[in-house]
């Protein structure tokens, strides 16, 4: 059985969704309703633009969410069959709830440039810090933020695959945090090219905002289940959801738990919608019975449908 699985930012690159071929049309048109939202030309930048602009945390966001959904309808249309259950990596989980029929598309669009907007105001520029730890288990690393810490915050955001966790915090936290961890054993600490600490604590005055715009939007029971990063459980009432959605937002994403939660379920594949092969090969370090595909362009699409 199938799951689908949503990537989300950090797979986003200009030229991404320009490889649909024949269904090339479908794509720009979900970037075009997206842009009608955000009252630009959201499908000229990601087709031709300029990469420092799409990095913005604001357009990124919307951007992948139109990449991510722009593939799964693309996908239906191809006679794709529907999957048993549904997942997003942190911002891939509001196009998941769009792909569920949870959340309308263009009050996902505006939420998650609002989302982008709070975010980068949260912390001031260059205060904040995310470094990826590779070759730890989940435990060191906790350890790892503990003692990083020192009043400050350094803090596990992403449990990505076993022995790949994301930290973030304050920038001078998570500096120190390398010494430690390559002392503890790691065997690698890649600080990540963001200024915005997600899913960490100094989110927190963010998430509240945000629960602001959540309230005024329209959540409805998925039609597919989606489990949610916070918890890798599944919520069916608008309250529950929007619970989720804004914990997750200063709360560790527990891919981990996600994906061997959708194993669980009986998926045994898994169909990542939208740009790159991330959580493809996640899956594969999570779950050995999981077998990955990624679709993102006609040639993926081809292989997936046949």
């Amino acid at each position: 059985m199938i799951a689908g699985v949503f990537p989300g930012q950090g797979s986003q690159s200009i030229g991404m969704s320009s490889g649909w071929g024949g269904h090339q049309a479908l794509a720009e048109a979900v970037y075009r309703e997206a842009g009608d939202v955000l009252d630009f030309d959201l499908w000229a930048l990601v087709a031709n633009g300029d990469a420092q602009e799409l990095n913005r945390t604001e357009i990124t966001q919307p951007a992948m969410l139109a990449a991510d959904v722009a593939a799964w309808r693309i996908y239906l249309a191809a006679g794709g069959h529907r999957p048993i259950a549904l997942a997003g990596h942190s911002l891939g989980e509001y196009a998941a709830l769009v792909a569920a029929e949870s959340i309308d598309f263009a009050d996902a669009v505006a939420l998650v440039f609002e989302r982008g907007r709070l975010m980068q105001a949260a912390v001031a520029p260059g205060a904040g810090a995310m470094a990826a730890l590779l070759g730890l288990a989940d435990e060191a690393v906790l350890s790892v933020c503990a003692e990083a810490a020192q009043g400050q915050v350094c803090e596990a955001v992403n449990f990505n695959s076993p022995g790949q966790v994301v930290i973030a915090g304050d920038a001078p936290a998570v500096a120190r945090a390398e010494e430690l961890a390559k002392a503890a054993g790691a065997k690698r600490f890649v600080p990540l090219p963001v200024s915005v600490p997600s899913h960490s604590s100094l989110m927190i005055n963010a998430a509240r905002e945000l629960d602001a715009h959540l309230a005024e939007v329209m959540i409805k029971p998925p039609v597919i289940p989606v489990l949610h990063n916070v918890d890798a459980q599944t919520h069916d009432d608008a309250v529950a959801i929007r619970h989720a959605l804004v914990e997750q937002l200063y709360r560790p994403v527990q891919w981990v738990a996600c994906v061997q939660a959708l194993h669980g379920r009986g998926c045994n594949r898994q169909f990542e919608f939208g740009p790159g092969k991330v959580l493809t090969g996640l899956a594969k370090r999570i779950e050995k019975g999981v077998t990955g595909s990624a679709v993102f362009d006609e040639a993926s699409l081809a292989a997936v449908i046949s």
